[in-house]
C-alpha cells in the first residue's frame, strides 16, 4: 500500500510563486506515474501535470510554462513549482499516483492566491 502526504500550500499574492510538495510511503518506493491535481469549490477536479518513473511529463494547457512538476526518488517525494500564479489557480491540490493498477490520493493542500 501507498500514503501521499502534500504540503506547501498556503496564501499567495498573484504573480506569486510556491512549491508544493507529495511525499510518499509505504511497501512501494516510487509510482511510475504520479501527478498532481487540483479542484476548486464547484469544479471537478482536473488533471495539473503529470511524471512517470523516467521523467516523462505533461501539463494542463491552463498553467504549461508556468508550473513544473519534478520527483525524487530517493526521497520518495514529487514536487510542483508554481511559479506566476493567477487568482483561477486557487484550489485544493491533491497528489496522486498509480502502481501496478491501484490509484492512491492524498489528502490534499489549500492553495489561495489573492490579493
Amino acid at each position: 500500500q501507498v500514503q501521499l502526504v502534500e504540503s506547501g500550500g498556503g496564501l499567495v499574492q498573484p504573480g506569486g510563486s510556491l512549491r508544493l510538495s507529495c511525499a510518499a510511503s509505504g511497501t512501494i518506493v516510487s509510482g511510475r506515474f504520479m501527478g498532481w491535481y487540483r479542484q476548486a469549490p464547484g469544479k471537478q477536479r482536473e488533471l495539473v501535470a503529470h511524471i512517470t518513473n523516467i521523467g516523462n511529463t505533461n501539463y494542463a494547457d491552463s498553467v504549461r510554462g508556468r508550473f513544473t512538476i519534478s520527483r525524487d526518488n530517493a526521497r520518495n517525494t514529487v514536487y510542483l513549482q508554481m511559479n506566476s500564479l493567477k487568482p483561477e489557480d486557487t484550489a485544493v491540490y491533491f497528489c496522486y499516483t498509480v502502481v501496478t493498477g491501484t490509484g492512491y490520493w492524498g489528502q490534499g493542500t489549500q492553495v489561495t492566491v489573492s490579493s
